[in-house]
């Protein structure tokens, strides 16, 4: 899914690439496992993410999911700079920043789909979230972002959202889709390419590592969530098991080792291939919600699925 952006991020691309500042040789550690299983593991957390989404609101409240995920996301990240004995960043207008880039790619996005996922199946969330760079587009139209439309993004845009009334039966009048969770889950997804645009604009010389600018980022928007929560939501009344687990597992490997993952691909294969991990996301989120949740499936969904991500991908393209 599309990840939690850092300040070296691409508003544009398909996910949430961060991308460090200078293309670094792969450290040895990373070499022990192949590129392209990490890439393949990357896929399947990212793709389970909505899964998870789906049992933890089982249990808890939408605003105790999203709080979950990125309180434990945030530890995940601690850790790592712990080990690395790298410093949180610093500066007033640094954080006054991360306030806002929390807001929009993390507290927002993660309460609205975890709001959406009470009505609609996790596998149309795992679409819904694949619109990401079809908004991004759709704003460089009205010049909200660096990245001018050529006649091929443009028609990429159009694709990809001729898809999105596919996967949504817009023939038959939505039939059997909650507008109002299709609603959030969209407006999560356009929560991204307006964070990337902001993240670009104010935070890209801003020293420090991505792991520690996302860390930051993180525990802001747990500050944010628990304020959110305290005043929408009743505390929970116990902590059931597999609502507990799916968070947990949501948030420290979905949101937090995953990123750390990320990081390693885009600084070995860089940014471009990293990022085709995009396109896998909505497949294995509408696959395990099938198997493992009995979500059914309607031809329309993986038709609309396909050219949802071809028109995404055209909207990435680049004059050479």
């Amino acid at each position: 899914m599309s990840a939690p952006a850092t300040p070296r991020t691409a508003p544009s691309q398909a996910a949430a690439q961060p991308s460090p500042p200078a293309r670094s040789a792969p450290s040895a550690r990373s070499a022990l496992v192949d590129w392209r299983l990490r890439f393949a593991l990357l896929s399947v957390v990212w793709g389970f993410s909505f899964l998870l989404i789906k049992v933890g609101t089982q249990g808890y409240a939408p605003f105790h999911v999203a709080l979950g995920r990125v309180f434990f996301g945030a530890l995940a990240l601690l850790a790592v700079l712990l080990v690395r004995r790298e410093p949180l960043p610093r500066g007033r207008r640094t954080w006054a920043h991360l306030t806002v880039a929390a807001l929009l790619l993390n507290t927002l996005p993660f309460s609205l789909f975890s709001y959406a996922e009470l009505t609609i199946p996790s596998g149309l969330a795992g679409i819904c979230n694949a619109t990401s760079p079809l908004w991004g587009m759709a704003l460089s139209l009205v010049a909200l972002s660096e990245d001018r439309p050529t006649r091929r993004r443009v028609a990429g845009l159009g694709l990809g959202f001729l898809g999105v009334l596919t996967v949504l039966g817009a023939w038959q009048g939505f039939s059997g889709v909650d507008p109002k969770g299709t609603a959030f889950a969209l407006l999560a997804s356009l929560c991204y390419p307006v964070g990337w645009i902001y993240v670009r604009r104010t935070l890209a010389s801003v020293p420090g590592s991505p792991v520690a600018l996302t860390a930051g980022q993180l525990l802001v928007s747990t500050l944010q969530l628990l304020l959110l929560s305290s005043l929408f939501t009743a505390a929970p009344t116990g902590l059931p098991l597999w609502p507990t687990l799916a968070v947990i597992a949501l948030g420290a490997l979905g949101t937090g080792m995953a990123l750390q993952m990320q990081y390693g691909l885009v600084a070995e294969v860089g940014p471009t291939t990293a990022q085709m991990v995009t396109y896998f996301i909505p497949v294995i989120a509408t696959t395990a919600g099938v198997l493992l949740l009995g979500e059914q499936l309607h031809w329309n969904t993986p038709v609309g699925a396909a050219i949802v991500l071809a028109g995404a991908a055209l909207t990435q393209t680049r004059r050479r």
